[in-house]
């Protein structure tokens, strides 16, 4: 599949004279494929597919097996062209650039039929082809993803404008490091001045400059005075997200000025590697101003397998529900693409940390000459692109290549493995690398992920055990045991990747499927499941610990084991995440201070089974609302060890807090708990993870009457002088299948309107676990959902994103708890 690019010039009259102008090329153009039987209109920025669907000529891509049906559009050849004229004069412009911002991807570019250009690496400037994941459709788009235009200017222009704020430890003070890329076409030097003003810091600064012709790129340094304050940007939790107005005016020569207007934002970030007493290894976890900072969060992949249709809404609404559930941090994935600009703004104003992967994944890469210059010119790009970015703490050269490498993945032969271990080290170490630390010394970089930090490079650069507990990051899946047994996961420095995967939600799935496939062995379901076994592994782990659905009606059975697969990963990666979160401060057997939870993975491409706790669109799943309580800045985990019940404080508060425990034992078959206990005032420390609280369950169960494992539950919260208060959380002492007393709830909402929200007053008849709200394809978000409920009235908001009436949720609303499958 090959793309081309064909433009048809006329021109016109000459208009008026400026120092530069751009003309756009967006808009409408015609698309043909490859042997010319198929002509129709394509918009662009957009992708072949995207235009064959607004003609009607495809259906929705993502309906029931177009992804197989469509397969014949990625495999032709398609030629995009247009016929334009520009509005001045060619040849009163010293420079008139064609400047295409993203082509997808193998492209030969044309210009009144003469060859003036080729692409083949959409991640230089001119969209990542996705050939399928474990959770993705294989859509190899092609098209004109990003802008196009035409550019024309004369003395010089500004091609590239990009800064940096250092922080200077030893003189106590703030400077901030621009640097500027010129295409001078003038035969003379050009002189001027900059003029630099940062008003809310008090900053102006003038500098003289010369231009030589030719590509000049002019580095300027600018001093932000110790004796004003600047107040830093945090991440999301930890304070403000403080960003400073600046201006950049260059007056030149001829009456040439240029200005850039940008957010400057000052934030110090550390990777900090050390001894740890009481273990072997390195620590591994981020300073953020000083301040060590456990990250929460998850991985990002693209939003669409066709980015055209990632609106700034999408973006905003995803991003906003990384932080409503309490994330400070987003893995951008490096098997997907380097996000657009607005990405990455979103993050910077939301508080919300990135850990930016760089596009190499889960494969052996060559070495030619072809290829590294090629990827050379892709990184410098992405650097200058991004590095002003305060979002973004550090960058890593690639995912699972390391490991794949010295795991041997793909069998590698063992004599072969020193050539494919020097390929690796030219590639991400000789040439990411040193680009990385020539052109940002801002944040830090590692080579991979998972990877042994200072480890991997004593090691050479690759390491016996890239997913080693003592060093670095880890990746973590297993799907056979049991999930409730936190002894299963690894006690490691920080954990970037692991999960557990569930469906969809019905009102999700039922906008690409039939009635036909509304079942979970249907060949749509069987299709649309892209990891192997992954049905199977995601009843067999709800199977250990409750009863699978047994209705006689195939559509009630559907719906039921697509709740009871959200029920088993939100309640999986909840007992995994709090084993982490309260290993933060501790060493045991060696192994702890774990000071990072990534799972995989926040977002879908399409309407599928995946890890994703947001569905294609954003619709949360029980995972999401979870992810809320557990990332909270304060929690109580509880867990089970050799028969002692433990409660945890986890705080990612800066300030030390007086506080209490309270705890409470419920049956099942009650709706007021039989026993509760406060415990005396304690101080929990800020950004630790204490003990709070231990019993033996044979005790606290005879202490609360007749209590059973099987017949009741355990409720705890932390609480600071009735103003401060955790959320609730939960331990089961048995299996839910084992339960006893259980009955179904019968549970009735009353929804009232209260300005943009709506309020849902809930009474149920028994205690019910897993509750589930449900308003079909209504977009918005409750303030909590899943959640046990133990007291017979509870009130509930749901946040609308879309305008939306208090009749059209009536109609549309559900409610399931898990009594309702038993």
């Amino acid at each position: 599949m090959r793309l081309h690019l064909l433009l048809l010039l006329s021109l016109c009259g000459a208009g008026p004279t400026a120092a530069a102008l751009s003309f756009s090329l967006r808009g409408n153009w015609s698309i043909c494929n490859g042997n010319g039987s198929l002509e129709l209109p394509g918009a662009v920025p957009g992708c072949v597919h995207s235009a064959l669907f607004q003609q009607g000529l495809i259906q929705d891509s993502y309906y029931r097996f177009n992804d197989l049906n469509y397969r014949w559009v990625s495999l032709d050849n398609w030629t995009y062209s247009k016929e334009f004229k520009i509005p001045f004069e060619i040849s009163k412009w010293q420079k008139v650039n064609l400047v295409l911002e993203g082509v997808d991807t193998v492209s030969k570019i044309l210009f009144n039929k003469v060859t003036i250009g080729e692409t083949d690496n959409m991640f230089n400037r001119y969209e990542q082809c996705s050939f399928s994941w474990d959770w993705g459709p294989s859509f190899p788009t092609q098209g004109i993803w990003k802008d196009v235009r035409i550019e024309a200017y004369n003395i010089c222009h500004l091609n590239y404008f990009t800064f940096s704020p250092i922080y200077d430890k030893s003189a106590q003070e703030w400077n901030l490091e621009i640097e500027s890329t010129f295409d001078v076409v003038s035969s003379k030097p050009v002189g001027g001045q900059v003029i630099i003003a940062i008003p809310k810091l008090q900053t102006q600064q003038m500098y003289n400059i010369e231009l030589q012709p030719g590509r000049r790129i002019v580095e300027l340094f600018v001093n932000i005075s110790k004796n004003i304050t600047v107040e830093t940007w945090w991440p999301h939790g930890h304070g403000n997200q403080t960003g400073y107005n600046m201006t950049v005016l260059f007056e030149l020569d001829g009456g040439l000025n240029i200005e850039k207007s940008a957010k400057v934002y000052f934030r110090t970030v550390e990777l900090i590697e050390e001894p740890i007493k009481g273990s072997p290894g390195l620590s591994f976890y981020f300073k953020i101003n000083g301040f060590p900072i456990f990250l929460k969060g998850s991985n990002w992949i693209p939003a669409d397998s066709f980015q055209d249709r990632v609106t700034s809404e999408l973006l905003q609404r995803l991003l906003q529900s990384v932080v409503d559930a309490n994330m400070n941090t987003l893995r951008v994935w490096g098997g997907g693409i380097y996000e657009q600009d607005e990405f990455y703004e979103l993050c910077d104003e939301l508080g919300i940390m990135v850990w930016q992967d760089f596009m190499f994944a889960c494969a052996l890469y060559p070495t030619d000459q072809g290829f590294l210059d090629s990827v050379r010119a892709e990184v410098a790009y992405q650097i200058k692109r991004l590095k002003s970015h305060p979002s973004i703490i550090i960058w890593s050269g690639n995912n699972e290549n390391e490991a794949a490498l010295m795991m041997n993945w793909y069998h590698i032969n063992f004599t072969d493995r020193p050539t494919y271990i020097k390929d690796y080290v030219t590639l991400y170490v000789k040439n990411i690398r040193e680009l990385v630390l020539a052109g940002d010394k801002s944040r830090p970089f590692i080579t991979s992920s998972p990877t042994n930090g200072a480890e991997t490079v004593a090691e050479g650069w690759v390491s016996q055990n890239p997913n080693s507990n003592y060093f670095g990051d880890v990746h973590f899946y297993d799907y056979i045991s049991d999930c409730w047994n936190w002894k299963v996961f690894p006690k490691a420095r920080f954990a970037s990747e692991y999960g557990y995967q569930s469906w969809p939600s019905f009102s999700t799935l039922e906008k690409v499927s039939s009635t036909e496939d509304w079942s979970f062995n249907s060949k749509f379901s069987l299709h649309r499941q892209h990891h192997a076994d992954g049905n199977k592994q995601m009843l067999h782990q709800a199977g250990l610990h409750f009863k699978l659905p047994q209705s006689t009606d195939p559509l009630r059975t559907f719906k039921d084991t697509i709740y009871l697969t959200q029920v088993m990963q939100a309640q999986c990666v909840k007992t995994e995440t709090e084993f982490y979160l309260r290993s933060r401060s501790e060493i045991v057997d060696q192994q702890g201070h774990t000071m990072g939870a990534l799972y995989w993975q926040l977002n879908d491409i399409w309407q599928a089974p995946s890890w994703a706790s947001l569905e294609y669109g954003g619709k949360w799943k029980m995972l999401h609302y979870f992810a809320q309580n557990f990332f909270a800045p304060l929690l109580p985990v509880g867990f089970e060890n050799e028969n002692v019940f433990y409660i945890y404080g986890v705080s990612d508060l800066h300030l030390d807090y007086k506080m209490t425990l309270t705890v409470r034992v419920h049956t099942w078959s009650f709706l007021e708990p039989v026993c509760s206990r406060v415990t005396e005032h304690f101080v929990m420390k800020a950004g630790e993870a204490v003990c709070l609280y231990e019993e033996p369950v044979s005790e606290m169960l005879r202490r609360c009457g007749n209590c059973t494992r099987e017949s009741c539950v355990v409720s705890f919260y932390l609480s600071a002088d009735h103003k401060l208060q955790s959320p609730a959380n939960y331990h089961f002492l048995s299996s839910l299948k084992e339960a006893m007393g259980l009955c179904k709830a019968q549970i009735t909402a009353i929804i009232s309107q209260r300005g943009d929200m709506f309020v849902f007053d809930l009474v149920t008849s028994a205690v019910a676990p897993f509750v589930w709200l449900d308003v079909g394809s209504i977009p918005g978000r409750f303030s909590d959902n899943g959640f046990l409920m133990t007291e017979k009235t509870r009130t509930i908001l749901f946040y609308p994103w879309e305008p939306t009436s208090k009749s059209e949720l009536e109609q549309s609303f559900r409610v399931t708890s898990l009594t309702d499958i038993y």
